[in-house]
């Protein structure tokens, strides 16, 4: 028998809540008698926290996590991940996008020759900007999922816990689910689930904040960047070198120097422009290294709520060792 871990990362998502619950409570018994349902709330100010301890003190298989301020949905599901109790886990968002109903088939696809599964819409109900941002978030993935993984990530996925050991000590505030998974495993697959439109609320994630998050892929787990500098310079070194060849050149034919301000000054501003771009990226890395070196945590609990004792649910479950067998398969009557 599986054993399942459901972690929401939860943000402003008063209006949710309790139909979330409401369908995974209906539907998980049907799936696996075992499981529990971790909602981590991630500071978000409204009411998501008094639904969220008022579910905890109904039933026991709620856990609540609140978080002592906004640390961002990675963060929030690493928190959830490293709290689970069970065989498996299963993340999903607060919205009601992923449905319940697709949980089975995702379980399913997670057969002995996988380690993660994906949940990938067969059509995202997402606006424009949206989708172009979440396409340049996939992009930064692909320097370290590949190509194939990162076109398929989503934050519907389903996998086995014992690849939270990749990362246990983990503690950069830079969090990226998607990549510390790969530090434990390379077995990934997705499969085409339905993506539902949005009930009610906005996405948390703005433009802004995905494209920032597209940075920080790239430049907190990832030498493309540099990679990328180092190509340009060389690029414009060999740009420099073929406008002194002219020069020289036509200072051989015509005696002299090619005239014009506006060319010379042009010349200027490409390199210094190539320096400053090179500069920055630099500058990022030093950053996470600086970060880094204070052992900023990637978050801090504020405070938990269950029907259990409240101290077994987060800093005891982190170092508990969850005994796996790697050949767990599901069955689903019916």
């Amino acid at each position: 028998m599986l054993t399942v871990s459901v972690v929401v990362p939860v943000y402003r998502a008063e209006q949710n809540l309790s139909e979330l619950y409401r369908q995974l409570a209906t539907t998980m018994p049907e799936i696996t008698p075992v499981f529990e349902i971790i909602f981590v709330e991630d500071d978000g100010g409204d009411a998501s926290w008094s639904i969220i301890s008022a579910l905890a003190h109904e039933d026991h298989r709620v856990l609540g996590i609140r978080m002592s301020r906004n640390y961002g949905q990675h963060n929030a599901l690493l928190c959830g991940i490293r709290a689970a109790r069970h065989d498996v886990i299963l993340t999903m968002d607060d919205d009601l996008q992923h449905p319940v109903t697709e949980i089975p088939k995702m379980l399913t696809a997670l057969t002995p020759e996988y380690d993660v599964v994906y949940g990938a819409p067969r059509e995202e109900q997402h606006g424009f900007l949206r989708d172009l941002a979440s396409r340049l978030t996939k992009i930064a993935l692909t320097s370290t999922m590949g190509a194939e993984t990162a076109r398929n990530v989503s934050a519907f996925r389903v996998f086995r816990t014992r690849l939270r050991e990749g990362f246990r000590d983990y503690r950069s505030p830079y969090v990226s689910i998607d990549v510390l998974l790969t530090w434990t495993t390379s077995r990934f697959t997705a499969i085409k689930v339905r993506h539902a439109p949005r009930m009610a609320g906005v996405s948390g994630y703005t433009l802004g904040k995905l494209f920032r998050h597209a940075v920080n892929l790239m430049t907190g787990f990832s030498t493309l960047p540099l990679q990328i500098a180092s190509i340009a310079g060389f690029v414009f070194v060999l740009f420099g070198l073929s406008v002194l060849a002219y020069v020289l050149v036509h200072y051989l034919m015509y005696g002299s120097a090619t005239p014009g301000f506006a060319f010379v000054a042009s010349i200027i501003a490409i390199f210094s422009g190539a320096q400053l771009f090179a500069l920055g990226i630099i500058g990022e890395y030093l950053a996470r290294m600086h970060f880094r070196s204070m052992d900023r945590p990637a978050y801090v609990i504020g405070e938990t709520v269950a029907l259990s004792d409240p101290a077994d649910t987060c800093a005891e479950r982190e170092t508990r060792p969850v005994a796996i067998s790697g050949s767990s398969s599901l069955t689903i009557d019916g």
